[in-house]
């Protein structure tokens, strides 16, 4: 709780959403008693909004390494291109130098020892 505390008392005053219309969906409150509130809600879901033109990317730290996310933006509501960067495709690249004069029968354990998630390594 003393980082919770932390980061509030560090927090700059002021508002933490955006006031834009076309990004900032309504409060939940709103939505019931606002028909205009309602249909905001509604288009902002369903259509998105549009999006500078341009290209980012995005790295964060993941229990099994840096996780990144690439996206282009052709300036329309829906990404160009998008690529999940997943820390475990990088980890296995490893396994040949870890494997590097073992027997077969260690396989499994250095396998196991990388702690890969194969759902993520599959392309």
């Amino acid at each position: 709780m003393k980082i919770v505390r932390q980061c509030l008392e560090k927090m700059p005053k002021g508002d933490y959403r955006i006031q834009d219309k076309k990004v900032t969906p309504p409060p939940r409150a709103r939505i019931d008693e606002s028909m205009e509130a309602l249909i905001h809600h509604f288009k902002i879901f369903t259509e998105g909004f549009k999006v500078p033109e341009g290209e980012a990317y995005v790295a964060i730290e993941s229990p099994r390494g840096e996780l990144g996310c690439y996206i282009v933006s052709d300036g329309s509501s829906k990404p160009y291109r998008m690529h999940v960067r997943a820390p475990s495709f990088v980890n296995l690249q490893s396994l040949p130098h870890l494997m590097h004069g073992s027997l077969v029968a260690d396989a499994v354990a250095i396998i196991s020892s990388v702690d890969p998630i194969l759902g993520e390594v599959d392309r």
